[in-house]
């Protein structure tokens, strides 16, 4: 019997290894679960990247129609609408007299498709060659003709004015759809260009006029060349002059051609609203001219005046020099030292001794001293450590009250100050006003500045009663005088007296606020106390600071004031610049006009006098508006006033 080693298979007769039926049905197992774990594999494997797939084609869908799906649509629209728009006429501004101080006039614009020429003139010169002339020849014809076409035809200082033969000719040969060949043309003339040059087209163009000049610019104010208000009250009246523009839709076809009978959503153009001013044209242009030349004598850097209706508190002018014309050459206006800017209510200063009328109201109103009564006045006085004089020096003077404010008096006006108090005379600048906004109908108004009582120190008390210390407009100086003239009710001003809309209904208008700031028994005895200031005496005695203010025949009440201004390389009060103020009412007796006037840095008299007082135009003024106005001269039983006690 043969052996058999062991671990070895047993080998038949061939000599092949024979394997048992147990281990061959082993391996079949095996590759039977690899199999079938291959097979979950893919399966698993295909349903992912199924749902991956699904997840796609979700979110794919979802961006289509959430992203797209909008704009896809507009542009389907688009495809088969056409919007017609027609703009609505912007609004006229007129004065309180409806003198035109903007208004629009339509005029057009010459545009091309400079591309789509080309090729048209191409076309039809190869279809006619003998017709018409080839594309370079024709432009050039265009460039030549249409500069002498439209030569002088446009508003003044339109692009019309100035056409370039040149510029037309590169527009002509730019790769462009759409340029503007000139602007501003006259519509007659344009229509005849697009009728001599097809190709070319007449879009509207709306423009902006401005009568008069650089007068009243400064509260009127500036579109820009696409009609909205940038500056004045075209910009804060923007909406109510725009008006809404009108528009229609009409189906096109595949072709881009109209379908007739389609004609759908019309809505008409409404055209803005007419704004008229409380301003009066001839009164502004007169002030106006006045300003700018009282700041070329006087030297100064700018100078303001303001006219109040003394009982409304309704603007009547508003003035400043340096004024930019709309209709000129802006740029180089801006260059020269011209402005869009309404320094009267925008450029807060110092007001200096014209709002020492703030203390006699205070003093006035507390029963705290009487026009008569007569106070021992020294030379200086010391608050709080802080040393004041008197712009003149003098020894005790026997001075009333009405001659500390006639005189001018700094150490009168804070010795009746102390008798007021703190709180008391801040309360009264409050009722005043000051570092409040007017709420006048302009953009760009300056509160001014006034410390917080909370702030306060004893060189503060030393300065607010003498008009430093604190800043206000020319708007707000002038509306202090106007509550002494109203008996002692401030009124808020305005300067839109009526909004017509298109219809013909007139708009309602909020009532412009009142204050009672005091008493009526104060603010006459106030007003007489100041009639001081415009007292003259050939000693020199009973004179006031301002006798260059009167105007004969009538009784004035005022102030003149002078304020320093701040040195900035020593950030203290200079000795050389300073802000010269009036502010009075005329008449005194039956007040019917607030003046009010602001020099910056005057080297002079506004008539190039020596002395630097801004009464002489408070006089030019007022004598122009009282005899304009035949307003009946004052009574004349008003005894002199007493000044200084002999």
């Amino acid at each position: 019997m043969a052996s058999v080693r062991r671990g070895e298979p047993d080998r038949g007769r061939s000599g092949r290894s024979v394997v048992s039926d147990d281990v061959k049905s082993s391996d079949v197992r095996v590759r039977q679960r690899v199999d079938v774990d291959l097979s979950r594999r893919r399966m698993f494997l295909v349903r992912t990247l199924a749902v991956v797939l699904a997840a796609v084609l979700v979110g794919r869908l979802a961006w289509v129609q959430g992203v797209w799906g909008p704009s896809l649509s507009a542009l389907a629209q688009e495809q088969r609408e056409r919007v017609y728009v027609t703009p609505a006429k912007r609004g006229q501004i007129v004065d309180r007299n409806g003198a035109e101080l903007a208004f629009t006039m339509q005029a057009r614009s010459l545009t091309v498709s400079p591309i789509r020429l080309r090729d048209e003139i191409k076309t039809r010169h190869e279809q006619m060659p003998d017709r018409y002339d080839d594309v370079p020849t024709t432009l050039k014809t265009m460039s030549e003709e249409i500069p002498k076409m439209v030569k002088n035809s446009g508003a003044p200082g339109a692009d019309a004015t100035r056409v370039d033969s040149k510029e037309i000719l590169d527009a002509l040969k730019s790769d462009s759809y759409y340029t503007v060949l000139v602007r501003n043309v006259d519509p007659d003339i344009a229509a005849e260009v697009a009728a001599r040059f097809p190709g070319v087209a007449a879009d509207r163009q709306d423009i902006r006029q401005y009568p008069n000049g650089a007068i009243a610019e400064n509260i009127v104010g500036k579109t820009s060349i696409d009609g909205v208000g940038q500056f004045g009250l075209e910009a804060a009246s923007d909406a109510q002059l725009a008006g809404i523009d009108g528009r229609k839709v009409e189906e096109v076809s595949t072709n881009d051609q109209a379908i007739p009978g389609t004609l759908r959503d019309q809505n008409p153009a409404v055209d803005g609203a007419q704004i008229e001013l409380t301003i009066d044209l001839d009164l502004q242009t007169y002030v106006q001219q006045q300003v700018q030349q009282a700041k070329v004598n006087s030297g100064a850097e700018q100078a303001s005046a303001v006219v109040l209706d003394a009982k409304t508190g309704e603007v009547l002018a508003m003035a400043n020099s340096d004024t930019v014309d709309p209709m000129g050459d802006i740029q180089r206006q801006l260059e020269r030292g011209k402005s869009f800017d309404n320094s009267a209510i925008t450029s807060p200063f110092e007001p200096g001794s014209v709002a020492k009328i703030i203390t006699a109201s205070a003093a006035i109103e507390n029963n705290l001293t009487t026009p008569d009564e007569v106070l021992q006045v020294p030379g200086s006085i010391d608050m709080a450590g802080v040393t004041v004089r008197d712009a003149w020096v003098h020894g005790v003077m026997p001075y009333t009250t009405t001659g500390v404010f006639g005189k001018s008096s700094n150490v009168g006006t804070l010795m009746l100050a102390q008798r007021v108090g703190e709180d008391r005379f801040a309360d009264m600048l409050k009722k005043f006003g000051i570092g409040q906004l007017t709420g006048v109908e302009l953009p760009s108004e300056s509160a001014g500045l006034l410390p917080d009582r909370e702030q306060w120190s004893g060189g503060t008390f030393a300065n607010l009663p003498i008009g430093q210390g604190m800043s206000l407009t020319l708007l707000q100086m002038a509306g202090v005088y106007q509550a002494i003239a109203n008996d002692g009710e401030r009124v808020t001003p305005r300067i839109i007296k009526r909004v017509t809309n298109a219809d013909g209904t007139v708009d309602r208008l909020p009532q412009p606020e009142r204050t009672r700031v005091v008493s009526e028994d104060t603010a006459r005895t106030v007003r007489n106390m100041f009639r001081s200031v415009a007292q003259s005496d050939p000693t020199g005695v009973q004179q006031g600071t301002g006798p260059q203010a009167a105007v004969e025949g009538y009784q004035i009440s005022g102030k003149t004031g002078t304020a320093q201004q701040v040195d900035p390389a020593c950030q203290c009060y200079s000795n050389s610049k300073y802000w010269i103020t009036f502010a009075g009412i005329a008449p005194a007796d039956d007040p019917r006009y607030v003046v009010a006037i602001m020099l910056d840095a005057p080297q002079r008299g506004v008539h190039g006098e020596g002395g630097q007082s801004a009464a002489p135009l408070f006089h030019d003024i007022a004598s122009w508006l009282l005899t304009r106005d035949n307003v009946p001269l004052s009574r004349s039983n008003e005894q002199d006033l007493v000044l200084q006690a002999q």
